[in-house]
């Protein structure tokens, strides 16, 4: 079982950044890949970004690739997304996901993500 808490989010200004950081409990973190989803409102749940086990691997959403930047410390727990360059689209809950134990890859789809937090709210405005 893995218990996912979410801080970091807010308001910030167009072209501004943030950090989001996504605590985990339990004892398989450094052994499961780790993602970033959104939701903006009257939309579906989005991939944003997804980390091997070892941080050795990372993937991207096209609409976020070259401006946010997801990593981890497995030491701590806690697996990061730092977004740069924020546009008004970028303005959503964010959620921080773990797939099951044993899922290879970098997972993008929402089936293949057992674990969330309870998302944090990131507004960006103009």
């Amino acid at each position: 079982q893995v218990q996912l808490v979410e801080s970091g989010g807010g308001l910030v200004e167009a072209g501004g950044s943030m950090r989001l950081s996504c605590a985990a409990s339990g004892r398989t973190f450094s052994r499961l890949a780790m993602g970033w989803f959104r939701q903006a409102p009257g939309k579906e749940r989005e991939f944003v970004a997804a980390i091997s086990w070892s941080g050795g691997g990372t993937r991207y959403a096209d609409s976020v690739k070259g401006r946010f930047t997801i990593s981890r410390d497995n030491a701590k727990n806690t697996v990061y997304l730092q977004m740069n360059s924020l546009k008004r689209e970028d303005t959503a809950v964010y959620y921080c996901a773990a797939p099951p134990l044993g899922v290879a890859g970098l997972p993008s789809r929402l089936y293949e993500y057992s674990y969330w937090g309870q998302g944090t709210q990131v507004t960006v405005s103009s």
